[in-house]
């Protein structure tokens, strides 16, 4: 490797270190209330894929997720950065992307899964939008390790959203109130085609939800995550 790739790749390694650092002191400030849905409990054996929109994982990256979770970084600069920080937040990092070892990296991540001691998390619109369009990868994942996928949402009372930016992406500022929702479980059904159109709809409508319900939290609190409205929400 020439000498001047070696120094790029320290520097986006120190930075990314850097940024890690400075994640966990600012989310550590933050005061996280998580609404989970009551049929959540019958799934708890099963692995976990957490669905959620580009834009929204600020607060969620609060969540003290129930175990080590896996995520996807892509294979870029920034990439490497983002794998840096993510791994001192506590996840388990896989690289990969759709245009650049995307299925080596999602076999990876069902081998884990498997396994059943770990948990996996989609930005199910990456990694380039458009956002809000769902991606077949969560549904899949899920499908192939019997497990379920379960939409998230996320909302906080003072920040800052770029909305110039496609993924509109949201940042709580420290010390501020947010919300994180676990919506309505979405069991695996083998006879459904993974890029099926209507269940990714479907999916894009139930991770909406658990937009608007993270939303809500701070006007009703004493309300749980609503039932999304999907046909397949039953025992796998």
């Amino acid at each position: 490797m020439p000498r001047g790739t070696q120094v790029r790749a320290a520097g986006r390694a120190v930075a990314g270190v850097l940024l890690g650092i400075l994640a966990r002191l600012w989310l550590s400030t933050l005061r996280v209330r998580v609404v989970v849905h009551p049929d959540l409990a019958t799934y708890a054996a099963v692995p976990w894929v957490l669905a959620f929109f580009h834009g929204t994982q600020w607060p969620l990256l609060a969540w003290k997720r129930r175990r080590p979770t896996l995520v996807m970084v892509s294979h870029s600069s920034d990439g490497a950065m983002q794998a840096r920080a993510l791994g001192l937040l506590g996840f388990l990092v896989v690289r990969g992307s759709s245009s650049r070892g995307g299925m080596r990296a999602l076999s990876a991540i069902l081998r884990r899964l498997k396994r059943l001691d770990v948990d996996a998390a989609f930005a199910v619109d990456g990694p380039r939008g458009p956002y809000g369009v769902a991606k077949p990868g969560a549904a899949l994942a899920a499908r192939r390790v019997g497990g379920i996928v379960v939409p998230m949402g996320s909302a906080f009372t003072s920040g800052k959203v770029f909305h110039r930016a496609w993924d509109r992406f949201g940042l709580a500022w420290p010390f501020t109130r947010v919300s994180v929702v676990l919506g309505a479980p979405i069991a695996s059904e083998g006879s459904a085609a993974d890029d099926d159109p209507a269940a990714l709809r479907r999916l894009e409508a139930c991770i909406k939800t658990a937009n608007d319900d993270a939303r809500a939290a701070f006007r009703r609190p004493g309300e749980s995550a609503r039932r999304c409205r999907w046909p397949q929400n039953r025992k796998a």
